[in-house]
């Protein structure tokens, strides 16, 4: 799977929906967030079932979130995903003029 950097894709969500902010920063989230836990999960060279186990989820899950299958989770989630793979956050946050 090829990689695309975090600049790449803020751009590509702009582009596609500018026309709808909410849903575009949502897309955002949910881009952001399953790229930390995918970048976490290749840092510790897990498989998707130790991955799986870490996060409390299941495999299939796992696969899900490897294969980007976005629409299927919430922001909620993949916070809870992240937190229990030990990523932690900072907010930031720009507004519109």
């Amino acid at each position: 799977m090829e990689e695309f950097s975090y600049v790449e894709v803020k751009d590509i969500w702009s582009a596609l929906l500018d026309d709808d902010p909410p849903k575009r920063e949502r897309e955002r989230l949910l881009s952001d967030l399953s790229i930390a836990i995918i970048r976490r999960v290749k840092a510790k060279g897990w498989t998707q079932k130790k991955a799986a186990s870490v996060m409390g989820v299941t495999q299939p899950r796992i696969s899900d979130l490897m294969r980007s299958k976005l629409d299927l989770f919430s922001i909620d989630s993949l916070v809870s995903m992240a937190g229990a793979a030990g990523i932690r956050f900072e907010l930031s946050y720009k507004m519109d003029p």
